[in-house]
């Protein structure tokens, strides 16, 4: 079964203690490497997020600026 696809936040928020806990070099190897491979998984669904955030905005720029233009031609 897929896992539930998280929000922005919550990945981001997983992602900053990932960071944390490899930076205290506390981990041994293998634990540092399957923490390693969650904060790849991670940075994949921030990137996902933010550039659906971005189509949004280019979408709804686009529908402005074509609103705007055609008020300008009436």
């Amino acid at each position: 079964m897929a896992e539930k696809r998280i929000s922005y936040e919550q990945a981001r928020e997983e992602l900053a203690q990932v960071v944390a806990e490899l930076e205290g070099g506390e981990l041994g190897l293998e634990e540092s490497l399957k923490l390693w491979e969650r904060g790849e998984e991670l940075v994949k669904i921030c990137e996902e997020w933010l550039e659906g955030a971005k189509a949004k905005i280019a979408k709804a720029s686009a529908a402005k600026s074509a609103s705007k233009a055609k008020d300008a031609d009436a």
